[in-house]
């Protein structure tokens, strides 16, 4: 490390001094009789390179830009009207939305009074058909009962006759059993 510093500080000395290894080795840029056409060569290159670039490349390049910019802002007119149409299609779905909700409306509605009325329609025919059953069921009920209770004199004229004649053990007249009987009910009717 001592003989790099060591030698660092030779090149300056001799850089310094304008002799030495660097003068030696051909390095023109450290030889100071060299500066003023390395000066007028680089004033030189410069301006060649800002008229190159002052006269071809940044026009391009402001032409690019341009162009780009151009792009974009049709772009953004594109977009700007598409999203117009979109908000126009928007709003013409949800009013066709909304007009098939009120129309939905309506129809359930008309749908649920037209079933109402079949269905009280319909109630109407069920009860008057079961007013009609239930008459004719309680007129077979009073023609069984007025049936049988026809019989059932007989039958209880018939009871008593046995029933005395198993007591007694002789078996009584008919007529006089039906008489008793009826003279007996009416007593207590």
């Amino acid at each position: 490390m001592r003989t790099v510093l060591t030698q660092a500080a030779l090149l300056v000395a001799a850089v310094g001094a304008g002799t030495g290894p660097a003068l030696a080795a051909g390095l023109p840029q450290l030889d100071a009789s060299k500066y003023p056409s390395m000066v007028i060569w680089l004033a030189i290159s410069f301006a060649v390179l800002y008229v190159l670039m002052a006269r071809v490349a940044l026009p391009r390049i402001a032409r690019v830009l341009e162009e780009r910019q151009d792009r974009i802002d049709d772009n953004l007119g594109k977009a700007a009207s598409l999203k117009a149409e979109a908000e126009t299609a928007a709003e013409a779905y949800e009013k066709a939305l909304a007009d098939a909700r009120d129309q939905a409306q309506e129809i359930l509605h008309e749908t649920s009074q037209r079933l109402a009325t079949t269905a009280a329609k319909r109630h109407a025919e069920v009860a008057e058909r079961l007013t009609g059953e239930i008459e004719a069921a309680e007129e077979r009920i009073a023609r069984a009962k007025q049936e049988a209770l026809s019989h059932v004199g007989e039958m209880a004229a018939g009871v008593v006759g046995e029933a005395t004649a198993k007591l007694l053990g002789e078996a009584p007249d008919e007529k006089s059993v039906s008489a008793a009987l009826m003279s007996t009910l009416k007593g207590r009717g």
